[in-house]
């Protein structure tokens, strides 16, 4: 190998090693990382972080005109650093590399706080930076819709009628747009059987909802035609019909921010209310 050529591989490993130090720390808190979205500012330790399949964050946003805050609510993936700078490091420093790293990225700067703080996004991924001076805190969260993993059964939802009279009920899945109950329902709808079986007494009013996607009469009317079928599918299970109600009421009632996808998933739903 020539004399050249070693000091080209040299210098190759030399940037390797800079970037790989800009990137990690030993004394960095066990088991946490930088995200693969945006590096941390070199020199800095993470002190702690915090990682979470699904979790609510409020990114703040720029106060409306009378001086209220304002911030955007994102559901999904969420991920959480707490990073100690170097020494000397001013908080203008690490908004300006921070600012110019996100928008060269692709990212939309929503909140430019200067100073201190940023808030942007690029899709569905939000990232919230926030200075303290001598260390950093740095939240992700990437939206996504929740997977429901739990599906009431009759004996919860029984003790969630008593407690507040109605109860919401997830899993009963419709065709888009349309009122024709999916078989994945099933399970749910044959938990509600169970739970008018167990309690001869108890009448029951079907309530459709949805999120607000749409025109107002048609979701209107789409969540009564939802409603009339679960209240036909359990008729045509045994269950009297003087017993059930059905009443639609569209978008009226959120449960959830309609801005988001997650939002939008929980106010799409069944709800049981004691007549």
């Amino acid at each position: 190998m020539t004399l050249k050529n070693l000091v080209r591989v040299l210098s190759c490993c030399l940037l390797l090693c800079i970037a790989s130090f800009a990137q990690s720390n030993p004394d960095d808190a066990e088991g946490c990382k930088d995200s693969p979205i945006i590096a941390r500012m070199p020199g800095s330790k993470i002190n702690s972080c915090e990682n979470k399949e699904y979790e609510q964050f409020g990114f703040p946003l720029k106060p409306d005109a009378d001086g209220n805050a304002a911030e955007k609510k994102v559901e999904g993936e969420f991920h959480s650093w707490d990073y100690a700078t170097r020494e000397g490091m001013s908080n203008i420093q690490l908004y300006r590399n921070f600012t110019t790293a996100l928008k060269k990225a692709g990212f939309t700067i929503d909140y430019p706080n200067e100073p201190e703080t940023i808030t942007a996004h690029k899709g569905n991924t939000w990232i919230y930076i926030e200075d303290k001076e001598t260390y950093y805190y740095q939240t992700i969260v990437t939206a996504k819709e929740m997977e429901q993993e739990v599906t009431a059964d009759a004996a919860s939802m029984g003790d969630e009628i008593s407690k507040s009279g109605h109860v919401a009920v997830y899993g009963i899945n419709f065709d888009t747009g349309k009122a024709t109950i999916q078989p994945s329902s099933e399970p749910v709808l044959n938990e509600i059987v169970k739970l008018l079986q167990n309690d001869a007494s108890l009448k029951l009013r079907v309530e459709g909802h949805t999120d607000n996607v749409g025109a107002a009469a048609a979701n209107q009317a789409l969540s009564e035609k939802r409603a009339q079928a679960v209240v036909a599918w359990l008729t045509q299970h045994g269950i009297a019909a003087n017993r059930l109600v059905a009443k639609g009421f569209g978008s009226t009632k959120p449960v959830a921010d309609n801005s988001t996808d997650e939002g939008k998933a929980k106010n799409r739903r069944v709800e049981l209310a004691k007549m």
